[in-house]
């Protein structure tokens, strides 16, 4: 028995190292459960690590935080489409956080029979003063401007640019895929045939004119800024799909940014407000962030890059 276990050893070590190298070539996904004292409730995070994270201990890796959409959750990017492959072509970490429906801003207060006036949930503070030191705290991270990231679809998309432009100090490059950069002034007319949407934005935003809606305005964000604040934004990208309903918006946008002359890459593109046309873009996404926070591609086996599967998940 014992000769037959020596025998067996090197294959099994053999097997052991080749499944840890593997391992350290794919990257790997965490989860972390994390308790905001702002919102008061847990709003977890998935997080991608890049391919030899463990293999170090003292290499830092800039991060690319990546927002979901109304609807949606923290998992959708990860459940719904190919990130996970599409991140482990760079050195970089991707954070995936929940936002719910806030819109990713700090919400108008309400009024209650029983309470009076409510605060609204800050979503836009969580983001900036919990989520960021928390993932600076548990990951290998570049801590500084040149090191974050921000990017997302639709609902994402409007919170990433008004990161950008909120905090420029924080982030290098804020991206939007399909975003809703008229978000903040939206009226019923303007959404008649899309309801859901219309009703997630009051309880966010408050009612038309309200302080808190011209607060989360990018229009009005951006003619605001001078010269010397459009020097120090983040690189501001772009797309929407020609079949989009909020292709109007984006190129309204864009127009603006151009005026302003506020640097930034708009593109429109075949496609609609849906997943199959997210698993495409995220992939350009990826690779614009990668390049603007300097985080070089991994090397592909045999000089190659593995093709990639893209599935749509409407």
């Amino acid at each position: 028995m014992m000769n037959r276990f020596r025998r067996a050893l090197p294959l099994l070590l053999a097997v052991l190292c080749s499944t840890a190298a593997a391992s350290a070539q794919s990257g790997s996904v965490e989860r972390v459960q994390f308790h905001s004292t702002l919102i008061n409730a847990t709003l977890p995070y998935n997080v991608i690590l890049p391919p030899g994270y463990g293999a170090t201990k003292t290499t830092r890796y800039p991060v690319l935080y990546l927002l979901h959409g109304l609807g949606g959750h923290y998992s959708d990017w990860l459940t719904r489409t190919n990130v996970a492959d599409y991140a482990a072509r760079y050195r970089l970490i991707v954070v995936m956080p929940e936002g719910n429906n806030s819109w990713y801003a700090d919400g108008a207060p309400t009024r209650t029979a029983s309470d009076g006036e409510r605060p609204g949930d800050k979503y836009e503070t969580y983001v900036v003063r919990e989520l960021l030191p928390d993932v600076d705290k548990r990951y290998r991270t570049i801590q500084s401007r040149y090191g974050r990231a921000i990017a997302g679809l639709s609902m994402g998309g409007y919170g990433a640019i008004k990161f950008g432009l909120k905090y420029s100090s924080t982030f290098i490059f804020a991206g939007s895929m399909s975003g809703c950069p008229e978000a903040a002034s939206w009226t019923v007319e303007d959404l008649k045939d899309l309801k859901s949407i219309y009703d997630s934005l009051p309880p966010v935003f408050g009612p038309a004119g309200s302080e808190t809606r011209k607060a989360n305005d990018l229009f009005e964000i951006v003619r605001a800024l001078t010269a010397g604040r459009i020097a120090a934004l983040p690189y501001l990208y772009l797309d929407c799909g020609t079949e989009d309903f909020t292709s109007n918006s984006n190129q309204k946008f864009a127009e603006l940014l151009r005026q302003k002359k506020i640097p930034h890459e708009y593109r429109q593109l075949p496609g609609n407000h849906n997943w199959q046309y997210w698993d495409q873009q995220v992939r350009e996404v990826l690779k614009i962030a990668a390049e603007k926070l300097r985080a070089s591609s991994l090397p592909r086996k045999n000089g190659r890059e593995k093709a990639q599967k893209a599935q749509a998940n409407v």
